[in-house]
């Protein structure tokens, strides 16, 4: 199958989408499974993700492959297939025009939030105004591959921007893929926050009013600016990402 890829905004969005998958995976946040998504410019009801067998750590632009929201293989590298749970971006999406790019991965610390009766992961922490909305939990603990599964999993996410899925793990929704990298960062800091101050004594939660203040003083575009250009010269450093790919982030 041809993958040769012509389109400018196409070629920028695949370097992302592969620069955040190793990222995520440097940041030990994403592990040997999980995937990225993101819908491709000017086309909603397209996407382009990671297959099934690509190491997290080092997924190339080259490799993603284009699925249309309704599990159509539009273009992929010769023998290999989409995540077996790429139906969780794909209803995710259907139900979400509002969202660009969304993450599923097996975070530790959040999905123990799921593991203990009336445990709650709830923002703690400043930049976890981003859940005000709440984080919710979904009570299918199987592996979602069904698109009726991944249905019922957007219908527990509702409006919200992340999701719990019991003994399993989780899912993240922003507007686009630095905003995705960004968000994931502050989703399992602010669970490890919490799960800290807990052995402690009794959590601060953030009271909406305090979310609502800091929503309107941090300047979401800019702090999402700030900690993508932070990640992406910590990984070209670190030599996660190649230094060709420099340039075009």
């Amino acid at each position: 199958m041809d993958t040769r890829v012509n389109d400018q905004a196409e070629i920028y969005l695949r370097r992302q989408v592969a620069a955040c998958t190793r990222i995520l995976n440097g940041e030990d946040i994403l592990g040997y499974s999980g995937h990225v998504s993101a819908r491709l410019p000017d086309r909603p009801d397209v996407i382009l993700i990671q297959s099934f067998d690509q190491s997290r750590a080092e997924v190339a632009p080259d490799d993603l492959l284009v699925v249309g929201l309704d599990g159509d293989v539009h273009s992929a590298p010769e023998g290999v297939s989409p995540p077996d749970e790429v139906s969780i971006h794909l209803e995710i999406l259907r139900a979400r025009p509002d969202v660009n790019s969304v993450l599923h991965f097996h975070p530790d610390l959040p999905v123990l939030f799921t593991l203990v009766e009336g445990a709650e992961l709830r923002p703690i922490l400043n930049h976890a105004y981003r859940w005000a909305s709440g984080i919710p939990v979904h009570p299918d603990a199987s592996k979602i591959v069904k698109p009726a599964q991944a249905r019922a999993l957007a219908e527990t996410l509702g409006e919200s921007h992340a999701a719990l899925m019991r003994a399993h793990g989780a899912v993240v929704l922003s507007e686009s893929v630095p905003a995705l990298l960004v968000d994931a960062v502050h989703f399992v800091e602010n669970a490890d926050a919490l799960y800290r101050a807990s052995l402690l004594g009794k959590p601060k939660f953030l009271s909406e009013d305090e979310m609502v203040e800091v929503a309107k003083k941090q300047g979401r575009p800019r702090h999402i600016d700030k900690l993508w250009s932070y990640y992406v010269n910590k990984a070209l450093v670190a030599g996660t990402l190649p230094e060709a790919w420099g340039a075009g982030l």
